[in-house]
């Protein structure tokens, strides 16, 4: 209230007239000259006291001559004629200033044998005495220009400790309250990656004046910039940022966005507004302003943030399907896992991918191939011309494989288990006591998720190849972690489930397993053993080989099945699918083969049912049709 009061004052006060000053204040006839105060009331406000979200603008009152210098600068087209313009004619520290600016801007254009050596323009005398001009009359200088030649210096070499750059940057930090937005956000941009004292002193005073002042900012690229460049430095100022994008969001070009989208993934800011607002208006663009880095940049941002746009995902495959033959290996290699983390599968450009390696195999390096392999698994995506891709595949691991790092060679097996590519003498090589000690090293949650992937790997060796197990697993491999199914609570759906299991063999605990770790590294959630009649058995007393001790003595009798009941939660499933990823197919394929009938539970007809009872018939129905369709194999 009280600065729009004040705001009314400053308008209304300078349209006083001289009549109504002398009605108010009577003077004598001959009586002394006006006072410069009241001169100055009657002047036009530059800016109103209550226009708090105007811009700061560098207001002169008297626009500066030009001189026959401004002239030779702008029609510059080398260094040299820079250096030749001042030598000339001389100038003021503004021009001198600027000079510096027009010199580097040229030297930068410079190629190969016409560029000019640093060490040599450095010490050039014309270019100390621009320098020595700009230290002396650093005060005249404007603050456009005087900001523009904190990044021109840089670029020259001139070293943080030169008179120069001194007297530059302290003058900066003094005039850093004066400074509009938009130059605020130059110093940041500049200072970003500066580590000297007083480059970061400048660039903190500025994110700090741009904490205060954001609401001035009205332009796309001032934001994206800082939000790319400075928004990692300032919390604070990120969120108002973020605030500014989001009302912003609507003029925002494809390059905006994307150096807005890679900003938040690098930050890890997960901002589903202003994602949601971003993927809104990218949609609208012409396919001419997403070029393929853009693309590929927001597949990678959006796949950090675990944000799902299908609409995005359908566009991106539609841009990029075209541009195959153009796109490089990394590319490939890039958008294919940024989309694996997505859980998205797009079958034609996923074939794309794999045939883009069959084509152009020679141009992958060992690293990339290693990562398509482990996309190709997560998503449980198998090419139409698989057998021409797989031996190329094969033909290009074949003596690399065991020359890589112990974790990325597991993931690498683990892999091509999942696609069911793996050979026997690739898992023979992981049941090397020394890999195994190897896969020991690191956090505790990274040794235990690898010691599950080398379980996963014997299994398949055990369960796909049982012709080839020569040889005992090592004690480490055959051990289950210590924290497996311990401090994970039960889900919605595995608790349900239990408790329908419960009511299903009438409480009797002898009769019913859940949570049941297996030596092949799976976790099934319950485990009954039915007679021909379908009726619960006591399964404490019978022969468990999927168990690590073994289970009791006991055979199964002729006609009794063993089920495995296996939940199925949404994150198991690919994203806008119901198939299941690659983790999960191969765990159903092993159990299948360890003579389990499997009972699966969806958690999209799960929720369907609503009370105890529905629930008991539905697991009886499961049954009854999982054993039906085993017994008619």
């Amino acid at each position: 209230m009280t600065s729009r009061l004040l705001g009314r004052c400053a308008r209304l006060l300078p349209r006083a007239t001289p009549q109504a000053s002398a009605a108010r204040l009577p003077t004598a006839a001959a009586g002394p000259a006006e006072p410069l105060w009241a001169q100055a009331w009657r002047q036009p406000v530059l800016r109103g006291l209550c226009e708090g979200r105007s811009l700061v603008k560098e207001e002169y009152l008297i626009e500066p001559k030009r001189t026959q210098l401004d002239e030779l600068l702008e029609r510059a087209q080398s260094p040299q004629d820079v250096l030749q313009a001042w030598a000339a004619q001389g100038g003021n520290a503004n021009q001198a200033a600027k000079a510096l600016v027009q010199l580097v801007r040229l030297a930068g254009r410079e190629k190969g044998g016409a560029k000019m050596d640093q060490f040599e323009l450095l010490n050039d005398p014309r270019l100390l005495d621009i320098m020595d001009t700009v230290t002396a009359q650093v005060a005249s200088v404007w603050n456009g220009t005087l900001v523009s030649l904190l990044r021109s210096l840089s670029a020259l070499g001139v070293p943080p400790t030169a008179a120069v750059q001194r007297s530059i940057q302290t003058e900066v930090l003094w005039r850093v309250r004066r400074l509009s937005h938009k130059q605020l956000a130059f110093l940041a941009d500049w200072g970003a990656g500066q580590k000297g004292q007083m480059e970061v002193s400048l660039v903190s005073a500025a994110l700090k004046q741009l904490e205060l002042r954001w609401t001035e900012i009205a332009d796309a690229r001032t934001v994206s910039t800082l939000m790319a460049r400075a928004g990692h430095l300032s919390p604070a100022l990120m969120d108002r940022l973020e605030d500014k994008a989001l009302e912003l969001a609507e003029g925002f070009g494809a390059e905006d966005i994307r150096r807005v989208s890679v900003s938040l993934a690098s930050q890890g800011r997960r901002s589903v507004p202003l994602l949601r607002a971003l993927s809104y208006y990218l949609l609208q663009k012409p396919s001419t302003d997403l070029t393929t880095p853009v693309l590929l940049d927001l597949a990678y941002a959006y796949g950090k943030l675990n944000f799902h746009h299908s609409q995005v995902f359908q566009r991106l495959a539609a841009e990029l399907l075209p541009r195959m033959p153009e796109i490089s290996s990394a590319d490939v290699t890039r958008c294919a896992k940024s989309l694996a983390f997505l859980k998205w599968l797009h079958l034609p450009l996923f074939e794309a991918f794999t045939e883009h390696y069959s084509v152009n195999s020679q141009k992958y390096s060992t690293l990339q191939l290693c990562n398509l392999l482990m996309s190709l698994a997560r998503l449980n995506f198998q090419p139409s011309k698989g057998e021409e891709f797989y031996k190329k595949v094969h033909s290009a691991l074949e003596g690399v494989l065991p020359s890589l790092e112990a974790f990325l060679q597991t993931d690498v097996v683990w892999s091509l288990c999942v696609l069911q590519q793996a050979k026997p003498q690739h898992i023979t090589a992981l049941n090397q006591h020394t890999h195994v000690a190897k896969l020991s090293e690191g956090s505790l949650s990274r040794v235990e998720n690898y010691r599950l992937k080398l379980l996963h790997i014997i299994a398949t060796l055990q369960l796909e190849h049982p012709e080839s197990l020569s040889s005992t697993l090592p004690t480490e491999a055959m051990l289950l972690p210590s924290t497996l199914g311990q401090d994970s609570p039960l889900s919605p759906l595995q608790a349900g489930l239990k408790g329908a299991l419960d009511n299903l063999v009438g409480g009797k605990a002898e009769a019913l397993r859940t949570g049941v770790n297996t030596i092949y590294g799976w976790t099934i959630d319950g485990e009954l053993v039915v007679d021909s009649e379908n009726k619960p058995m006591d399964l404490v007393t019978l022969t468990a080989p999927h168990l690590p001790g073994g289970g009791g003595a006991k055979p199964l009798p002729e006609g009794a099945c063993r089920l495995a009941f296996l939940t199925w939660e949404f994150p198991n499933y690919g994203s806008r699918s119901k198939d299941l990823l690659g983790r999960f197919t191969m765990m159903r394929r092993h159990l299948k083969l360890a003579g389990f009938i499997l009972v699966e539970v969806p958690y999209y007809e799960w929720l369907e049912l609503k009370s105890d009872w529905q629930k008991v018939a539905y697991v009886k129905d499961k049954m009854g049709k999982a054993i039906a369709e085993e017994m008619a194999k």
